[in-house]
């Protein structure tokens, strides 16, 4: 049987996060911009929840935090498995203590909806994008 020398990471985030660096940097000329807009939707869905807080049901809430955790998710894995790359180790540990950050405040927001507890959560996408695009009026459109 063919055995394949390049074994994938064991772990199913760390496959989707392998799959999604793969597939980026394959189909788009700047995966960085990828991800920039990626935050940016994700800003613009919490900010939908932040304004509507009051009237939105726990579907809204959860399904809402979960796209945005399935991009930190992916971002955590990233840099837990690719300790190789150009990344330093104090940005993958940044990224890692960001995350951890970012999956607490979900979880303060599904036990308890506020519009202040999504501010901090929007505020890190708009910033990281701004970052990834370059500049902090590109976040802003």
């Amino acid at each position: 049987m063919p055995h394949s020398s390049k074994q994938p990471p064991a772990n199913p985030h760390a496959q989707a996060a392998s799959a999604y660096g793969s597939n980026a940097q394959k189909h788009t000329p700047d995966q960085r911009e990828l991800e920039a807009r990626v935050l940016l939707k994700s800003a613009k869905m919490l900010q939908d929840l932040r304004d509507n807080i009051d009237d939105a049901n726990s579907e809204q809430v959860e399904e809402t935090l979960k796209y945005n955790r399935q991009i930190w998710i992916m971002f955590y894995d990233t840099a837990i498995e690719n300790t190789g790359t150009d990344h330093t180790s104090e940005l993958r540990s940044n990224i890692i203590n960001l995350a951890n950050f970012i999956f607490k405040r979900e979880t303060e927001v599904l036990a308890k909806p506020t519009a202040q507890k999504l501010d901090v959560l929007i505020n890190i996408n708009r910033e990281i994008a701004a970052g990834l695009m370059g500049s902090p009026e590109k976040a802003s459109e």
